[in-house]
């Protein structure tokens, strides 16, 4: 079991869903949490970001969970705003990028760390909204995951990402699964490996993995949670 006991951890985007389930996982491993959303803090301003950290102190676990596609519905490339496209990397490239920066220098004195991204399965194929900027951040959060594993590992501290299949975890992705109809719905199932949706502890459990001080030599990795969904 998961002992994080005396460990402190931020967990980004709680206010529901995937990162309100990690927060309460890391809890009950013991962990002193410290959860985050856009509505106390906004992660794509630095220097707000910079004293939320400052508040918070020294941090062991860092969980980039705040994103999504803050709304958006697919639009043809070439009728795509510049505001639309930026709206969505800022909520998940450059939230990931001011948390894993302000969180990395404590880690990196103290020469222990962990940074779990929660990525999609859609920045590792493509997105089933059609969100072009989705489905570009999310690969991005990836390779930055990668390069942060290679920086940062010879302090003690890994990075890693989860790619989540589909998750029935807030209004946006049960708007979604309504949309497809009882047809789609079946085909989308018949599509996963174990016949099912995720829910958010599916996804707070790869988090778990990744967070244990004994997945000290995992580190530059990205774990499909799908049900067998991408099977590669």
């Amino acid at each position: 079991m998961t002992d994080l006991r005396g460990r402190t951890a931020v967990v980004t985007g709680t206010a529901q869903g995937i990162g309100r389930a990690i927060a309460e996982r890391l809890q009950d491993a013991g962990a002193a949490v410290r959860g985050v959303d856009r509505d106390e803090v906004d992660l794509s301003d630095t220097a707000r970001v910079e004293d939320f950290f400052t508040a918070v102190g020294d941090v062991d676990v860092l969980v980039n969970c705040a994103g999504g596609v803050v709304g958006q519905t697919h639009t043809p490339v070439d009728e795509l705003t510049d505001e639309a496209w930026d709206a969505v990397v800022r909520a998940n490239v450059v939230t990931m990028r001011n948390c894993t920066r302000a969180a990395a220098r404590s880690m990196k004195r103290r020469r222990f760390g962990r940074i779990v991204t929660i990525s999609s399965g859609a920045g590792r194929s493509v997105s089933l909204t059609g969100i072009q900027a989705y489905t570009t951040s999310k690969a991005a959060q990836i390779g930055f995951t990668r390069q942060m594993a290679h920086e940062l590992g010879p302090f003690g501290i890994t990075a890693n990402c989860i790619a989540p299949g589909f998750v029935l975890s807030n209004p946006t992705t049960q708007a979604q699964w309504d949309s497809y109809g009882p047809d789609g719905q079946r085909a989308l199932l018949e599509r996963i490996a174990v016949r099912r949706t995720g829910t958010p502890d599916d996804i707070a459990r790869g988090v778990l993995f990744f967070a244990d001080p004994d997945a000290s030599w995992v580190s530059g990795q990205t774990l499909s949670i799908d049900g067998g969904h991408s099977l590669f």
